[in-house]
């Protein structure tokens, strides 16, 4: 279970982290310096980056939790476990509908240069990955607190 456990929390680290750096420190500092053809354009290339990463860690966190979910057995996870399913199902799905609906608009509005479109994707790309940083996040909240609690620390 170690080597899961490692993959598992490795895959949470980039996708969420890489979310964190995203929305909290690249996204202001684009949008106050950068004109929406250079912004557009930028973000374009950084999802195209970020997201080959994400679906290596999607992969990664998928298998590796319904790996340790049947370590566990699937009707003696702990409820913090079954949460943690849950929420990363979700997460899972809200990426999947950013990858193939706002970041392929995104990135036709960019190669057409309809900065206008390129701003409504790019403006439903970051409600969404919003969300998902807020999922990852009390995920990870609710997992350590759970554990404690199951430890009794």
């Amino acid at each position: 279970m170690g080597l899961s456990l490692l993959l598992h929390v490795l895959g949470v680290v980039v996708w969420v982290g890489g979310m964190f750096f995203a929305y909290v420190a690249l996204r202001p500092v684009a949008a106050s310096v950068l004109e929406p053809p250079q912004r557009l354009t930028l973000w374009v290339g950084v999802f195209g980056r970020f997201f080959s990463w994400v679906w290596l860690s999607v992969l990664l966190i998928l298998l590796t939790g319904l790996h340790m979910m049947a370590l566990f057995g699937w009707l003696a996870a702990p409820h913090y476990v079954l949460a943690m399913l849950a929420a990363g199902l979700l997460m899972m799905l809200i990426y999947l509908v950013v990858f193939f609906v706002p970041y392929a608009k995104l990135k036709r509005a960019v190669a057409e240069q309809n900065w206008k479109a390129g701003g409504a994707a790019l403006g439903q790309i970051r409600q969404l990955i919003g969300i998902n940083l807020l999922l990852g996040l009390l995920t990870i909240v609710v997992v350590f607190a759970g554990r404690m609690l199951a430890s009794g620390g």
